[in-house]
């Protein structure tokens, strides 16, 4: 399956940092622009198989909130 993802990048210090503006906690960096983009693939699978594995006790609700900005 493929799925789109935007990448938010910075440079800093020389490096290619970045995020995937849709899955918080998916940070990621490279020498170049084409490593920055293979390493947050590496990230994100890795964040999914971990994820996959975690069995919760606990099925956790969810609620809407406001928060006013």
């Amino acid at each position: 399956m493929r799925r789109v993802f935007t990448l938010e990048y910075w440079e800093d210090d020389g490096w290619y940092v970045g995020r995937l503006k849709e899955v918080p906690g998916v940070f990621s960096q490279g020498e170049t622009l084409a490593e920055l983009e293979e390493n947050i693939q590496d990230a994100y699978k890795m964040m999914m198989e971990c994820e996959a594995t975690i069995e919760l006790e606990v099925k956790p609700k969810e609620k809407e909130i406001v928060i006013e900005v």
